[in-house]
């Protein structure tokens, strides 16, 4: 199975609506027309360095006609250069070894390898090295993204928490935000349009009480809310997973939905349930490690 999610019906679908034939579709990518067949069947599935010059010869984006999830891995920046195990242990000339076991994350490149290797995947060395780091099953982000990702301002935690912080079915309104302060904070008086306001970063400011309210409506601990309070990697990522095990308990999850017949106990849920609130409470420990 390549890397990138591989829909043959799909494939069939955007074929035919370019009147391209299996025969014409594998002359432009180097294949049978009886390989395309089966592609399309689902009875096989073309390797990851075929799915560029696929996406190219039906003139789809690649992300669009085979997506993938997260950051990519060492044989997901091979496999988009379009270059096979093969090409690339060319290109540093050297044995199919290095390549093949960075990339099943059992042993590092060598360092002379990394600069080739980039150029020839068309990567930064920083995002080869990345790339390689979880291959190795670490989970990493780039600088870059971190410095404009991380929340500071209140609107902009409140859009994260309403992203990303949130076990409940449905994401709250800002009416419902403002009821929830309002609850907690009586004095408070916000309204709807305030809470907008925040969120749209045309209103920055909000009084000690309004901070303490909005902590109480999502959740969090109140110093979260602090204008030197910032929402580091290592708070959004607990938050998500927060999220994730929250979604468990609601029946969310697609992989449980899916199995039909497998229903969780009353038990097994409520042990969800416990494990999540723990989890609530854990999280102002993060404070101390920031």
């Amino acid at each position: 199975m390549p890397p990138r999610q591989f829909d043959g019906s799909l494939v069939r679908a955007v074929r035919r609506r370019r009147d391209m034939h299996q025969r014409q579709l594998g002359e432009l990518v180097g294949v049978s027309g009886a390989t395309v067949a089966r592609w399309e069947s689902g009875k096989d599935f073309p390797k990851g360095e075929k799915l560029p010059a696929i996406a190219t010869a039906l003139d789809e984006p690649l992300d669009e006609l085979f997506p993938h999830e997260g950051p990519p891995d060492l044989q997901l920046l091979r496999c988009d250069a379009g270059l096979s195990v093969a090409e690339a242990t060319e290109i540093i000339g050297a044995s199919r070894g290095p390549v093949s076991n960075a990339e099943s994350g059992r042993r590092r490149l060598n360092a002379s390898y990394v600069k080739p290797l980039a150029a020839a995947y068309g990567v930064t060395e920083e995002e080869l090295l990345a790339a390689q780091d979880r291959s190795f099953g670490i989970r990493t982000t780039s600088p870059r993204h971190d410095q404009e990702a991380a929340p500071r301002t209140i609107g902009e935690k409140i859009n994260f928490l309403l992203e990303y912080g949130s076990t409940g079915e449905e994401t709250l309104s800002d009416a419902e935000i403002a009821q929830l302060v309002n609850q907690h904070a009586p004095t408070a008086a916000v309204t709807a349009k305030s809470i907008g306001e925040l969120r749209e970063g045309t209103e920055t400011a909000a009084s000690d009480e309004v901070r303490a309210g909005l902590a109480h409506a999502f959740q969090v601990p109140p110093w979260l809310f602090g204008d030197d309070a910032e929402l580091s990697p290592m708070i959004q990522e607990f938050l998500e997973a927060v999220r994730f095990i929250g979604s468990i308990h609601q029946g969310q999850v697609l992989g449980l939905a899916a199995r039909g017949s497998e229903i969780l106990s009353l038990r097994t849920m409520a042990d969800i349930n416990r494990l999540v609130g723990e989890l609530r409470h854990k999280l102002s420990e993060l404070q101390d490690k920031e």
